[in-house]
């Protein structure tokens, strides 16, 4: 009995083995295709950038005094209206420097009270000389004098004149510098850094030394980097959307502002030399402005832009890869499955592509079996596996 067991055992494996053979590798098996279906959707050609958010406006708020910090009436993160106090320079220097230029003023102009008595002088004088002469009681010596000290006062009189203007010259200028210690808001803005802390002393004698830094946050800049061969099909006025590293399925639309005529990198070049190095990738900024009215975005963080070049809704597209060669006229061949299982080669004129997909205007019509190519044997095994089989007697 266990002969026979052992037989019944080995006869069923051949006839299992020789019935799997003949259904996943047929003598005749015919050849089969991959093909997806031709579809409607909307395409768009765009260009890829990277790029920053800059606040719309921003400005470095500075020193023209100097002297030691006495307060900073700012903290990081306030809001601040135009106009407002921000931080105030130890003015004692600058309140001497004003007094000083007063009196001098008041100096100049108590010489010219006095120099306008001695011209009353000069001028009874003259007067008096003058009348002696025409009686022959005085000589003609006597008269010149009175006549050259007359002359003498009163352009004595117009250089104080001269000096009391640059006297109040001097005095305004002093009450100017004075006011520099009390530094202002030039404008409504959040104060996004503060780079002079209170007690630091600031030297504004050969450059203007940065106090806080404020910036407007309501609207945000996109810097995006478009590369030099995309930026020639580029321009104001093209619908763009971008997205940030902490909401990567959120899409923030804008509209392009303009286009920097030339890269960053010519700010480090020498004025006469705006070449670069071969090897150097060149990139031009693209500017758009997007609203930001709870600050959710903020400075410096990267954005991913898209540049919507063109746009088709509701179109016919297949995958870019699915076409072949073009003809003399511009056409595109294309293999379609025919309702007969057979491949069939038709023509074709395209359109917007976006790198993956394409436009088909004519010559495929939706449902259409385009056929991408052909099917190796793993496919055709997992295929055939994949399909439910009717169970085996022995």
């Amino acid at each position: 009995m266990n002969k026979f067991f052992k037989i019944g055992i080995i006869a069923s494996i051949c006839v299992i083995g020789i019935g799997m053979k003949f259904i996943l590798f047929p003598a005749n098996q015919s050849v089969q295709y991959l093909t997806t279906k031709v579809v409607k959707s909307d395409i768009q050609e765009t260009v890829l950038a990277t790029g920053t958010l800059e606040a719309f406006k921003q400005v470095s708020v500075g020193a023209q005094a100097s002297g030691q910090v006495k307060s900073l009436n700012v903290s990081l993160g306030d809001e601040v209206k135009k106009g407002d106090l921000i931080a105030e320079i130890d003015s004692q220097s600058q309140e001497n420097n004003l007094h000083i230029a007063e009196a001098d003023l008041e100096n100049v102009k108590a010489q010219l009270t006095a120099k306008k008595a001695e011209l009353n002088l000069a001028e009874s004088e003259y007067k008096r000389q003058k009348g002696m002469l025409g009686a022959k009681a005085t000589s003609i010596q006597d008269y010149e004098s009175a006549l050259a000290t007359l002359a003498e006062t009163k352009a004595e009189i117009a250089a104080l004149d001269a000096q009391i203007v640059a006297a109040s010259i001097d005095v305004d200028t002093a009450r100017v510098t004075l006011g520099y210690t009390s530094i202002t808001a030039p404008m409504d803005g959040i104060v996004v850094a503060i780079v002079t802390k209170e007690g630091q002393t600031v030297n504004a004698a050969q450059a203007t030394p940065t106090i806080v830094k404020l910036a407007q946050l309501d609207t945000m800049t996109v810097k995006a980097e478009v590369s030099e061969a995309d930026v020639v099909k580029v321009y104001p006025g093209q619908k763009v959307y971008f997205t940030i590293l902490g909401e990567p399925d959120h899409k923030y639309k804008a509209t392009l502002r303009s286009i920097e005529p030339a890269p960053d990198s010519i700010e480090d070049e020498d004025s006469n030399d705006t070449t670069s190095s071969e090897d150097e990738a060149i990139y031009y900024n693209a500017l758009f402005d997007v609203p930001n009215p709870d600050h959710k975005l903020r400075i410096s963080m990267t954005v991913e832009a898209t540049i919507i070049l063109n746009e088709a809704t509701n179109v016919c597209i297949i995958p870019e890869g699915a076409l072949g060669a073009k003809d003399e006229q511009g056409r595109s061949s294309v293999q379609i499955l025919s309702a007969d299982g057979k491949p069939e080669t038709l023509k074709v004129h395209t359109g917007l592509s976006d790198s993956v997909n394409i436009q088909i205007i004519d010559g495929l019509k939706e449902g259409d079996s385009v056929i991408l190519g052909e099917a190796d044997a793993d496919s055709v095994i997992k295929e055939e596996s994949n399909r439910p089989r009717q169970p085996m007697g022995l």
